[in-house]
């Protein structure tokens, strides 16, 4: 049954939903809009998309790109898919550079001797063994640090102390995210010894938040690490009650790889005809907790909404793909990796969608269709309006693994979810299954589901 949680959203939504021109757009027939009706309800009393989540985070744990434990994810992914019932099922391989932290550690050790807690940044470098020490320069944001002169923080340690927003859309994050990026960059241009960042998220706990400095090969300029917010907290304050100079002492070691093995899991519901709908989420997750909802719940969500579509009687016109994008924290292999090998045949691909922004209800839906079929939008939105969805724009983002293949002309959507809280736990120890919401998660799939059989059932493609 749909909860009153959900029931009270949706009249809210329905609401304030502008209103469109019913004659413009294509309409289902009464049978599709039961059988849409009919995966809904379904959906919201179905509890397979929790079960996966569990398994993964409970059986594979932490599954940093191109390691063991990934590799391990991936015999899970070919078990699950072929237990479900999913059709040509397999692993597609490729190539990749590793990197994994081995230890981290950061002090402040004058005036005010303590410990902070920290964790290094994907694809730093290491500090020489024993650390690096150095007093501490604070940039309020990296555009001040870019702003600095060249000259000036030799042997010194770089702390760029932005922080970021809290928006139920992640816009926030594409700013803070900057300095994670950067800041090695530009301290390293000015001779600093190191670079500290205030953590890109929004909680209040002593959980750094890790991510990537740098995708793909090589290293950061200069070792690099991020504080968590409290910790970035006390630094500051650190720094404004002291009277000469704040010492630190950064200490990371890491292992690198030039090249191991890593990959795509893909399955297949075939259907009437070999258009494809492309859909899934990214097998890999950072080290530090267990990915539970970045982004084991996206694989469940997308595994759990296919399962139900190839439920019903009979084949859906259109072949219904599920791929586990590999290493995608660490720079986006798998989607690269999966473009390339189906770059011959994405003429077939007729939409794709990724759910990579943790398990939080959708709240609106957007598309990146052709001109003509922009009107099929509505559809979708029709459908999608008793779950609290409401229609979006037509710049669909589509999800990061999805990326190169969008770019290469395949029309996409996003199924956009509540990221009020995304933030407070993503790339932390913080990201386990008790973060979840099992309601929350059957609201997504309920969403998945109806998209995906509409998106087979509507004559035409996306792309004009």
């Amino acid at each position: 049954m749909q909860s009153r949680t959900f029931a009270a959203l949706a009249a809210a939504a329905m609401m304030f939903t502008p209103a469109f021109a019913q004659s413009e757009a294509p309409a289902l027939t009464e049978q599709q809009a039961r059988t849409v009706d009919r995966l809904i309800d379904t959906a919201l009393n179905d509890d397979l998309a929790w079960e996966l989540t569990e398994s993964l985070t409970t059986e594979i744990g932490p599954r940093l790109g191109g390691s063991p434990a990934e590799a391990r994810a991936r015999d899970w992914g070919v078990a699950k898919l072929k237990s479900l019932g999913f059709k040509n099922v397999r692993i597609e391989t490729y190539q990749m550079p590793y990197w994994a932290r081995i230890s981290e550690n950061a002090e402040i050790v004058s005036p005010f001797p303590q410990p902070l807690a920290v964790t290094a940044l994907g694809r730093s470098k290491a500090t020489p063994e024993g650390g690096v020490t150095g007093e501490v320069v604070r940039f309020s944001t990296l555009l001040e640090l870019q702003a600095a002169p060249e000259t000036g923080l030799e042997g010194k340690i770089v702390f760029v102390d932005e922080p970021m927003a809290r928006t139920q859309d992640g816009s926030g994050y594409g700013a803070a995210v900057a300095k994670r990026s950067q800041a090695a960059v530009e301290a390293g241009k000015r001779g600093a010894v190191a670079s500290l960042i205030r953590s890109a998220g929004t909680d209040s706990h002593r959980n750094p938040h890790t991510g990537g400095a740098l995708s793909g090969a090589g290293e950061t300029a200069v070792p690099a690490a991020a504080l968590s917010n409290p910790d970035a907290d006390q630094l500051a304050r650190a720094l404004e009650r002291a009277d000469g100079p704040v010492v630190v002492r950064l200490d990371l070691q890491v292992e690198t790889k030039e090249s191991v093995e890593s990959g795509n899991v893909v399955g297949e519901i075939p259907g009437e005809s070999d258009e494809l709908i492309v859909i899934g989420g990214h097998l890999d997750s950072w080290d530090l907790g267990t990915g539970a909802i970045d982004d084991a719940s996206g694989i469940a969500i997308t595994m759990a909404a296919a399962k139900l579509v190839d439920d019903l009687r009979g084949k859906p016109k259109r072949t219904i793909r599920v791929v586990m994008w590999g290493a995608e924290e660490v720079g986006i292999f798998g989607g690269r990796a999966y473009a390339e090998t189906h770059k011959d045949d994405l003429d077939r691909h007729v939409i794709a969608a990724e759910s990579d922004f943790g398990a939080g209800p959708v709240y609106r839906f957007d598309t990146r269709f052709g001109e003509a079929a922009k009107p099929k939008a509505k559809v979708f939105e029709r459908a999608l309006r008793r779950l609290a969805i409401t229609p979006g724009d037509n710049n669909a983002f589509g999800g990061a693994d999805i990326g190169a293949i969008r770019a290469l002309g395949v029309p996409v959507v996003s199924l956009r979810q509540d990221g009020t809280k995304y933030f407070d736990l993503h790339h932390t120890a913080d990201d386990t299954l008790d973060k979840v919401d099992p309601e929350e998660l059957r609201q997504n799939v309920a969403a998945w589901a109806a998209f995906l059989y509409i998106a087979s059932e509507l004559e035409g493609g996306f792309r004009e």
